[in-house]
């Protein structure tokens, strides 16, 4: 079975604080700020319950990119989940993004460059979407290792358009590699 390239699958925007996104055409990446049109754009914490804490913190979560392959696997488990349903603006496909470690610069398509800041932290959000998905998106490895598969989170280095089906290109940090943590 031949692995296939990574890309882009679908793109998600919402002008709201609102739990699932819209799937659109293309996005657009503005440098240092996220998603054009998106609630969590800005160089500062849009997320509510981080603002709350402290307004003026760096905005590390302007794009949230889930990888398709873990809706098949929530599929398995009964669930009903689709492309930007649970907040993401990007859905890859082909690529393992919960194991790229910090700092990993991703090239999608022509011009947008994101940078990998961490993970997403599953909150209780998905379970008023569907009972019982938060725990879904939560597993522990061999060692005990709470494992996170809400996706990651990332900041604009270089604006751009996004569109499905465009070609997304991994470049790792310097080593040594920082594990993704929570953002």
């Amino acid at each position: 079975m031949t692995k296939h390239p990574a890309q882009v699958v679908a793109v998600s925007v919402s002008g709201t604080h609102s739990f699932s996104k819209t799937n659109t055409d293309a996005i657009r990446l503005l440098a240092g700020l996220g998603v054009e049109g998106d609630a969590h754009l800005g160089e500062t914490v849009k997320h509510r319950s981080r603002v709350a804490q402290d307004p003026t913190q760096p905005n590390l979560r302007q794009v949230h990119l889930i990888h398709s392959e873990v809706f098949e696997e929530l599929r398995d488990s009964g669930f009903s989940v689709s492309a930007g349903q649970i907040g993401e603006n990007i859905t890859t496909s082909g690529l393992e993004l919960l194991r790229l470690p910090r700092g990993t610069i991703l090239r999608i398509g022509e011009d947008a460059v994101v940078q990998i800041t961490g993970l997403r932290n599953p909150c209780q959000q998905l379970n008023q979407f569907q009972p019982g998905l938060m725990n879904a998106l939560l597993d522990h490895d061999e060692h005990g290792q709470l494992v996170r598969k809400a996706g990651v989170m990332g900041i604009v280095v270089a604006g751009g358009i996004v569109r499905p089906g465009d070609p997304i290109l991994v470049e790792l940090p310097p080593e040594p590699h920082q594990p993704l943590e929570r953002v």
